[in-house]
């Protein structure tokens, strides 16, 4: 499977990667500052879609920087125009993490949406804007959704082992504030102290880096919830690494899908083979995800399912 995605880079070649700061101030609302940006234009005579990526936070966007890497240009390689962006204060964009809020990063994606549909109608003109879809990775998610309900124009999502609840993120968090060799009342002690300093507006540093009460208190809210009703057609593509035998999708996954489908999405929710790369160690990739993107986008059966059949196949002979 490592070789797919050895022939998916090798055939992005023919794209275009075009790497820029954008000024985000040019729209509605001040941007506070210049958002790196990463253009995947396929040398095509037009897009078969348009994908704009919602980065993990915090350390995960570093551990994800690789996969996303490869899934962008495996993208562009299949005719998919795609733009990757730093948040305000994260990566190579302008701007401190401890002066992010939840709400600002919401509206950068939301340009971010109206960016990605300046570029493609100036590289396809002649061409109708297909409809963006926004592809996040584990709290991106609920960034994504958030900013998908008041973006002015229907999206579909790609979610990458999404994070359904944002309290349960920010509780994860503030676990690594208090693991450093605490006792239990001392534990308690310091995760009260870090509720009410949020409470009472302070920045808390977590794993270095540094978290307003506004970011905190924002996150916290967040859930993964739908549009109230979705657009027509709309489409959920929702994918989990799994290290079993049999992979499988995490029980906590199946209310959140179920909410989405009432809602109206065409939900495809699937667990390919994989380490959990957004935490390991070391850098690491999960191959059969680049692949399953590409075949949930283009609506066709996962390789591994295509696999498993022609193995039925032939023992059946």
């Amino acid at each position: 499977m490592a070789a797919s995605v050895s022939a998916h880079l090798s055939a992005s070649a023919a794209a275009r990667i075009e790497p820029f700061f954008a000024d985000w101030s040019t729209h509605d609302r001040p941007g506070r500052g210049h958002r790196f940006c990463l253009w995947h234009e396929p040398a095509v005579s037009h897009p078969r879609g348009c994908v704009v990526q919602v980065h993990a936070l915090a350390e995960e966007m570093n551990k994800c920087r690789r996969m996303t890497a490869l899934q962008a240009r495996a993208l562009a390689a299949h005719g998919y125009a795609v733009l990757q962006f730093d948040l305000f204060g994260c990566g190579d964009s302008d701007g401190d993490f401890g002066a992010a809020t939840w709400t600002q990063w919401i509206h950068d994606v939301q340009v971010a949406i109206e960016r990605a549909a300046e570029l493609s109608s100036r590289t396809w003109p002649q061409h109708p804007l297909p409809r963006p879809v926004l592809w996040a990775q584990r709290a991106g998610a609920l960034l994504a959704s958030a900013a998908a309900a008041d973006a002015g124009r229907p999206c579909d999502f790609l979610f990458w082992q999404p994070s359904t609840s944002g309290k349960l993120v920010l509780q994860q968090l503030l676990r690594l504030k208090l693991a450093a060799g605490l006792d239990g009342a001392q534990a308690k002690a310091l995760g009260e102290a870090l509720r009410a300093g949020i409470a009472a507006g302070q920045t808390t540093e977590i794993a270095g880096y540094r978290i307003s009460a506004d970011l905190a208190c924002g996150l916290e809210a967040a859930v993964l919830a739908p549009a109230p009703t979705a657009a027509e057609g709309a489409a959920l593509h929702w994918l989990e690494t799994s290290s079993r035998d049999l992979p499988t999708l995490l029980p906590a996954s199946l209310p959140s899908l179920e909410r989405w489908r009432a809602a109206g999405y065409s939900v495809r929710a699937e667990a390919v083979s994989g380490p959990p790369f957004w935490s390991t160690v070391e850098i690491a990739e999960a191959p059969e995800l680049v692949s399953a993107s590409l075949a949930l986008l283009e609506g066709r059966p996962l390789p591994s399912a295509l696999a498993e059949a022609a193995a039925a196949a032939g023992n059946a002979a």
